[in-house]
């Protein structure tokens, strides 16, 4: 009897092994690509938060940067008196209002996260209150700079031009109060494009203003400082526009006498926010304070100021 030559069963094809790795390379070649897709998507959602407020940082220091180049070319007491005024008076005050702020960034983040939406506009105008407050307590320190300097032991001729800048520097410190609070409520509704192009303009504005100041129309100090005033004052008023006028129809619904309750508790979270973000930032002011101190102290300042 012949042995059949038939085989019991078919052989598969393709193989399983193949069939095993085919899929295999699939798979991973998917993940390779969802990853991929994964990374840029969040890179976009990172850069859409983070973009603009580089872009604020940005302008906002440029501002110091534009006047200091410009001032520059007026005179070393000028640029030396600027100096001071710029990194003891205002950054102090930058540091108290900024650090202060921060406070309504995690208040409006979480009321917007539990979409308790009317909350941020009230957050809004109580941090105006409080920071407004802080703002006028610290006029004193403006009004009275050349006393404070003399006390201090800086250069007499220096704290005499200081002390008109510090005048100048007034409307921009107060400017603070709300640029601050304002880009905060706007970046916890991801409401960003319009703080960027507001902080362009602002940046081009100041730029072209100083250069028709002191180059075109020699307005020496005043000139660079009015020009400053303008340009910290646009984004004010472009953000308050946008948020009265439609811009954030969720959030706000208006003024409301509910900004007024719990100030107190209000106020001990902001000064608690506060507290790292001003000891960061005054490290360099005591720098700046030992440095007038010394006998040559205009070119010093100068130095110091351009690092």
């Amino acid at each position: 009897m012949e042995k059949s030559k038939v085989p019991l069963l078919e052989p598969a094809w393709p193989p399983a092994d193949i069939d095993r790795r085919s899929s295999a390379g699939g798979d991973e070649s998917e993940k390779e690509e969802g990853l991929g897709q994964r990374l840029v998507e969040e890179n976009r959602k990172l850069w859409a938060v983070a973009g603009p407020s580089i872009c604020t940082r940005f302008s906002t220091f440029g501002l110091t940067i534009i006047s200091q180049a410009f001032i520059g070319h007026i005179g070393p007491t000028e640029l030396a008196a600027y100096a001071l005024v710029s990194t003891v008076l205002m950054r102090f005050s930058i540091g108290v209002l900024m650090g202060m702020a921060s406070a309504l960034e995690t208040l409006c983040g979480q009321s917007y996260g539990a979409k308790q939406y009317h909350m941020l506009g009230i957050y809004l105008q109580r941090s105006w209150i409080i920071l407004f407050a802080c703002a006028v307590a610290m006029l004193p320190i403006y009004l009275f700079t050349s006393p404070l300097l003399v006390f201090l032991g800086q250069d007499p001729a220096i704290f005499a031009v200081a002390g008109t800048i510090a005048l100048w520097y007034i409307p921009i410190m107060l400017s603070s109060v709300w640029s601050y609070t304002l880009q905060m409520y706007l970046q916890a509704q991801s409401k960003n494009a319009i703080i960027t192009y507001l902080a362009f303009l602002n940046f081009g504005i100041h730029l072209l203003l100083s250069w028709l100041a002191t180059a075109r129309f020699h307005l020496g100090l005043a000139g660079v400082m009015g020009s400053n005033i303008i340009a910290v004052w646009i984004p004010v008023f472009g953000q308050l526009v946008f948020v009265f006028f439609g811009g954030c129809p969720q959030t706000w619904t208006g003024f409301s006498s509910a900004a007024f309750a719990d100030l107190g508790a209000a106020f001990k979270l902001s000064m608690s926010s506060g507290v790292m973000l001003c000891l960061e930032m005054w490290y360099n002011t005591i720098l700046v304070l030992l440095t007038g101190n010394m006998k040559n102290a205009q070119i010093a300042l100068d130095a110091l100021s351009i690092w």
